[in-house]
């Protein structure tokens, strides 16, 4: 007799609910730019762990530059906000992986963002080389369709 694994479905989106901390604030009282960054790379990361990887496992030689980030900020975030990070998948290619973030405060646009990651090989000498994603990789995700 042997055991079946239950692989999960691809996934396309992630989502979690985070509160501002005092230290992301800035002299203004509202969420320094740089962390809405932060957040999107959080949720990336989350998104990953849910699909049963890690973006940076300790003894693999690829890795995951971004390539492109951006952000529109609509409406601040201020210290103990609670607000939902949303990361979709909008495009899956062979070599990179775009992103789409949207945080919401009570069902309000607070902030759109893109990213786009490219897989590579870091190769001895520290440069790196860009390849294809991963067949085990490419196959836990899929593009999000609203």
């Amino acid at each position: 007799m042997s055991a079946s694994v239950t692989r999960k479905p691809p996934l396309s989106d992630y989502r979690f609910t985070r509160r501002v901390q005092f230290y992301e604030t800035d002299v203004a009282g509202i969420v320094h730019f740089s962390w809405f960054y932060r957040y999107m790379e959080e949720a990336e990361h989350a998104l990953w762990r849910e699909a049963g990887l890690s973006i940076h496992p300790h003894d693999s030689d690829i890795g995951w530059p971004r390539v492109s980030a951006s952000f529109e900020f609509h409406r601040a975030l201020r210290f103990e906000d609670e607000f939902d990070v949303w990361l979709r998948i909008v495009e899956l290619t062979n070599r990179r992986i775009h992103y789409a973030c949207l945080l919401e405060k009570q069902k309000q646009k607070m902030a759109t963002g893109a990213m786009t990651v490219a897989c590579v090989r870091k190769r001895p000498d520290r440069t790196l080389e860009a390849i294809d994603i991963p067949a085990e990789i490419a196959g836990r995700f899929e593009i999000h369709h609203d």
